[in-house]
């Protein structure tokens, strides 16, 4: 039982000493160049926290990380590194807009469910595409999900110019009824553009911790990711569940996307290159250690750091970029976790040590 506590408790100090450690090395980079740390990190927060207007923004941006980054859980959970979650959410959102602006006429009970859907959809097949090579020809499921970045990339940009719009960049504004903004959030939160993808994300929270710890189909997911060869020995069918794994996680991905579509933008742009989303969702994940709460508390801290990081120039004179510095030295020490672990092994075995001469 001690030890089961020990591991459970060098498990929250990973991601916890992660944290702590790039903000160090923010602060140290910004003393290097001359800026004042503590300004810049209380910039930060006022622009994160500091009125009703920016926590609904906080919120409103981490909504969408936390849906994708359970996507990339439920992948992870199965022994799949899932990194074509931008291109899901990308797909999500044009396909979702898409289905919105075409149903002009409809009412909100009939467009709003069906653009959700579709949107989640076009996630989860366009993660599919992998999850079906991966599983009955044994190809790298990285190697897809980035090629099908790429190509959700320059797919969505010939349809906007070419099959949505007339050579435009940006569709036309989706009808108010297709839209998950709610006036009286938006009022409540200062006129931020914090939508109803905060309750979805919520609700999704709940059902993703209940599907993969309570249900026979997590289960199995989980034990094909332990071990595949096992998990097909004891009955389980292994290509089924890869391929269910990474629908699901497409699928969340895509209404990561369905957010942005649906809720922040209420139309779909031209993108310069593929969104940042995807990347800080499975960031999310890999930081919150792929456990549902603490994918959420790890969606609020990157939201925060980039809605905070914005006002940093102004209040501060820091630039953003000491944003990237930072969330990139969390990732960093999340991957080199093993680092970590070792130094708090090494420390509780001296303290233990140390109280047994005593």
């Amino acid at each position: 039982m001690l030890s089961e506590n020990k591991k459970t408790l060098t498990n929250l100090m990973v991601p916890l000493l992660s944290v702590v450690l790039g903000l160090i090395l923010g602060a140290v980079i910004m003393l290097g160049f001359g800026y004042d740390p503590i300004a810049g990190y209380q910039s930060m927060l006022k622009g994160a926290l500091g009125s009703p207007f920016y926590i609904g923004e906080t919120l409103r941006y981490a909504s969408p990380l936390i849906i994708i980054g359970l996507g990339f859980s439920v992948a992870n959970s199965a022994g799949f590194f899932n990194i074509g979650l931008s291109g899901q959410a990308l797909m999500g959102w044009l396909i979702s807009v898409w289905v919105a602006i075409s149903l002009p006429d409809a009412s909100a009970f009939v467009v709003l469910p069906l653009s959700v859907l579709a949107g989640i959809l076009a996630g989860a097949v366009w993660a599919g595409i992998a999850g079906v090579l991966r599983a009955y020809f044994g190809t790298s499921e990285v190697i897809i999900t980035i090629m099908l970045n790429y190509t959700a990339l320059h797919l969505t940009n010939y349809l906007i110019r070419n099959v949505l719009t007339d050579s435009s960049d940006a569709t036309s504004r989706i009808p108010e009824q297709a839209s998950l903004r709610m006036d009286w959030l938006s009022q409540l939160a200062g006129g931020s553009r914090i939508n109803a993808g905060v309750f979805i994300a919520i609700a999704v929270t709940i059902l993703v911790w209940v599907f993969m710890t309570k249900t026979t189909m997590g289960y199995e997911i989980r034990a094909v990711g332990l071990n595949s060869f096992a998990a097909q020995y004891a009955g389980m069918n292994a290509k089924r569940n890869i391929i269910l794994s990474m629908l699901i996680s497409g699928g969340l991905a895509g209404l990561g996307g369905v957010l942005e579509g649906l809720g922040t933008f209420s139309n779909i742009f031209v993108q310069a290159g593929i969104p940042n989303i995807g990347f800080d969702g499975l960031a999310v994940a890999l930081l919150g250690l792929s456990h549902p709460i603490g994918i959420v508390f790890s969606g609020l801290l990157f939201a925060m750091l980039k809605i905070g990081g914005a006002s940093m120039p102004l209040g501060s004179g820091v630039p953003t970029e000491v944003v990237d510095i930072v969330i990139a030295s969390i990732i960093f020490f999340v991957g080199a976790n093993y680092l970590i672990r070792f130094f708090i092994k090494k420390f509780s075995r001296g303290k233990d040590v140390k109280g047994g001469v005593e």
